[in-house]
């Protein structure tokens, strides 16, 4: 956003500051002024010259000797210029005098300076200026011409000030406008701010009612099909249109930040554009069929010829204008070829609408357009902004004879924006910054940005521009900004001190890592995105779930356009990379989401679900990996009913090395050593080992809870045991025996031996375990710990287990 510094103090008429009080105040006060360009720069010296006579030079056929009335004096001047005649008003520096520019390389950024001198022996007391030395272009003044020197309109006066009658005596200001702030996306916003700033009076134009005795609903009617695309749409007509020149104070404005004033039609809508805020468009009324404007969504594969002569391909995600044949312009964007304004138009439509800028923002880039008015849109503007942008232009077009304004408005607005009402709380502010500011005082701030207080209820209303006002911490904002972020103390912050702890899902991820890397484990962290190749790799079946997955709309290609439904791809990846540059062992983890999408096509977001993945070749086997899976679900409170069931049925595993882990009948995950054929494909030449744990399973059945147990008061009974177990039966299998029937004495037992060799029974193994009983409250008798052996005998003998001798 750029603005003039006498734009501003048209509003601001009490302003008097200078261009580096104006940056600095207006940034600490919350609008940040990024720059500005003092468009006088290296101008000095320079007046208006009457030129009396023109000779031609003695000595050059090129060059011409003018002798020019300066005002008090007259000088003579040798130029080269070949469009400067007897009687013409130019722009003249004087001896000692500087340009901003000219043909030297480096001269615009240290200007020239002029002195007097002699060109082919003829002497010449300054120099005549086109619009470039004077640090301006063509498009800021197209009446300059192409190349020669500037001509001054008749009534220039010589001897008067030449830059200001070009209205450079001037400062642009570059600013960088938040876009919670759509208000100050205008001139008269930041001219309010700069009131409020300096403590100076707002005064906003002045607005007179235009309009004939006629209606401009007998001229147009208005339906808006798509009130949530468009909130309001104003329209008001001006008959009798006379296309000109518009005055040059406005050319001027318009110049000054960098828009090339065109006729006064369009050079009004740019100007109310750049004042108000809001974008306005022009459309030739005997060119809408029907006299009937219809807003609706473009139908499917429609094409539309835009005013820069483009085709544009549209869908129905697209606002467009149409009357009652054809589409007329794209809501928001530009207008159409065939109602474009032409020096022949007697009937002009005048329209000041409102549009979602979501969808605006969206169909520019659907039609690969975007425009100073789009610009403006996409940001949110005020509905209630739109009328008064509208009477704005209907009185200048009328005070400059560009025709004759209708009477009346079409104003289709079925759901009026109301004022935001926030509690006001001085109490609040005051704590929040720190300050001791009175009501009365802070009251005063937020009225020179017109936040009324409503004393009935307490409240600050907020006029609808001010969309950025939501809640009391924004009245806050405005106080501290208006009394000076540097005048607030400095005080320490004050609160209750409490034990900090992270959430219990964090706490679980903290130990899963810690563990991890206590166990040898390096983290590694791989991509979300995928190709739906990896399935292929990892043996996965046509009708697996995990094919399921959800695709990329914008992907950077077809290796990352899915997201992961397995966190396996990446490890194998990884574990892949470090044996091929010949790391030896390697054990790497990860901590990430898979994405598991409900349905597809998607009606929702997918399911993010953490997975603790552990993958390792070299040193250590199946049995080094179930382990510490075991350790880590130890540290998280798993320590009890824990196992392991083969086959878990997972194509990416060795068929005969992998397990199912199970938890209270919960499955939390899998282990096993990735089939041979995966590890060719992805390169991995040696036996290679993963895990996959479940962690929202895993925090559900996870806790912290540690109950204390005295040390034992009674002696301990032990019996070992050795027996021939079916191979086919798993350790587990007999555990679970041990733990059901061994009785309320029963504390613990283990495996201490396993051996399978030729002095056993074929087809089956010998294991050892250790059983240990004791009672809490006495010392156990013999019987009773026969009792409960008898019975865990017993029930090994059911299921084919042997007691050896």
């Amino acid at each position: 956003m750029n603005t003039s510094l006498s734009w501003i103090k048209a509003y601001v008429p009490d302003l008097a500051v200078t261009a580096q009080e104006y940056t600095d105040a207006m940034t600490l006060s919350g609008t940040k002024v990024e720059g500005y360009r003092q468009m006088d720069a290296h101008l000095e010296k320079i007046v208006v010259g009457e030129i009396l006579s023109i000779e031609k030079h003695p000595d050059a056929d090129k060059l011409i000797v003018c002798q020019v009335n300066v005002g008090e004096q007259t000088v003579q001047i040798v130029t080269g210029a070949d469009n400067v005649r007897e009687g013409h008003k130019v722009p003249v520096v004087l001896d000692g005098g500087s340009v901003a520019a000219g043909h030297q390389k480096g001269a615009e950024s240290n200007g020239i300076r002029i002195k007097k001198g002699k060109l082919r022996g003829v002497e010449s007391f300054g120099m005549m200026c086109s619009i470039e030395e004077l640090g301006a272009t063509r498009e800021m003044y197209p009446e300059a011409p192409e190349n020669g020197i500037y001509i001054f309109p008749e009534d220039a006066k010589a001897g008067e000030d030449a830059v200001e009658l070009l209205g450079l005596r001037d400062v642009v200001f570059e600013y960088e406008v938040t876009s919670n702030r759509v208000d100050c996306f205008s001139v008269t916003g930041i001219a309010r701010e700069a009131a409020a700033t300096f403590g100076c009076s707002f005064c906003p134009p002045q607005v007179t009612p235009t309009g004939n005795e006629e209606d401009a609903n007998e001229y147009i009617t208005v339906e808006v099909r798509e009130e949530e695309l468009c909130p309001r749409y104003c329209a008001r007509v001006v008959k009798n249109v006379k296309i000109g020149p518009s005055p040059v104070w406005m050319q001027r404005r318009l110049a000054s930040v960098g828009i090339r004033p065109i006729n006064n039609l369009v050079d009004v809508t740019n100007y109310v554009m750049e004042e108000y805020g809001q974008p306005m468009h022009s459309y030739d009324l005997d060119t809408i069929a029907g006299r009937r404007i219809v807003v609706r969504r473009a139908e499917e594969g429609e094409t539309f010829v835009t005013l820069d002569g483009q085709e544009r391909k549209l869908d129905p995600s697209v606002l467009m204008i149409c009357d009652g044949e054809k589409s007329i312009g794209i809501a928001g964007i530009m207008g159409g070829e065939n109602s474009m304004i032409t020096e022949n138009v007697q009937t002009v439509l005048l329209e000041a609408a409102n549009f979602n800028g979501t969808n605006i923002r969206k169909s520019g880039k659907k039609v690969g357009l975007r425009t100073d008015a789009s610009g403006k849109f996409e940001k949110g503007l005020d509905p209630n902004n739109a009328m008064a942008a509208m009477d704005r232009a209907c009185q200048l077009l009328e005070e400059m004879g560009a025709g004759e304004v209708v009477g009346g408005a079409v104003d289709v607005y079925p759901r009026k924006r109301e004022e935001v009402r926030v509690p006001f709380r001085p109490d609040s502010i005051n704590r929040l910054l720190g300050t001791s500011l009175t009501r009365e005082e802070m009251l005063a701030y937020l009225e020179r940005v017109e936040l009324r207080l409503d004393s009935e209820t307490e409240e600050i209303v907020a006029p609808t521009f001010r969309q950025d006002i939501l809640r009391s911490a924004d009245v806050a904002e405005e106080v501290a900004r208006f009394f000076g972020y540097d005048n607030i103390p400095t005080t320490l912050p004050r609160g209750e001190a409490t034990t900090g702890k992270l959430p219990f899902k964090l706490r679980i991820e903290q130990i899963a890592r810690d563990m991890a890397e206590y166990c040898g484990f390096h983290q590694g962290m791989c991509y979300s995105f995928e190709s739906p190749k990896v399935f292929d790799r990892l043996r996965l079946e046509k009708d697996d779930a995990g094919r399921r997955a959800v695709e990329i709309l914008n992907p950077l290609g077809e290796d990352y356009s899915i997201m992961r439904t397995l966190p396996l791809n990446g490890m194998l990846t990884s574990l892949a990379t470090n044996y091929n540059r010949r790391n030896k062992d390697v054990r790497l983890y990860e901590l990430g989401n898979i994405y598991l999408p409900k349905e597809l096509p998607l009606t929702e977001l997918p399911e993010e679900r953490m997975q603790f993945t552990l993958g390792m070749y070299g040193e250590g086997d199946f049995y080094t990996m179930k382990g510490v899976v075991e350790e880590f679900l130890e540290k998280v409170g798993l320590d009890q009913k824990l196992s392991f069931q083969p086959e878990a049925g997972k194509p990416f595993l060795h068929p005969g090395r992998q397990a199912k882990l199970l938890y209270r009948e919960r499955e939390l995950g899998y282990l096993g050593e990735v089939h041979p054929e995966v590890a060719e494909t992805y390169g991995i030449g040696t036996r290679a080992y993963v895990a996959v744990l479940d962690m929202p399973e895993v925090v559900k059945e996870a806790t912290f809870e540690r109950k204390y147990t005295g040390i034992a008061r009674f002696p301990a009974m032990t019996r070992d045991i050795s027996i021939l177990v079916p191979k086919k039966i798993l350790a587990g299998e007999i555990e679970e025996i041990i733990e059901k029937q061994g009785g309320r004495y029963l504390e613990s037992y283990h495996l201490f031996d396993l051996y399978e060799g030729s002095q056993i029974k074929p087809g089956c193994k010998s294991l050892a375990y250790s059983i240990t009983f004791r009672a809490k409250d006495k010392t156990l008798e013999e019987a009773e710990v026969s009792t409960a052996m008898e019975k865990i005998l017993s029930q090994l003998e059911e299921i084919g287990v042997e007691l050896r001798k």
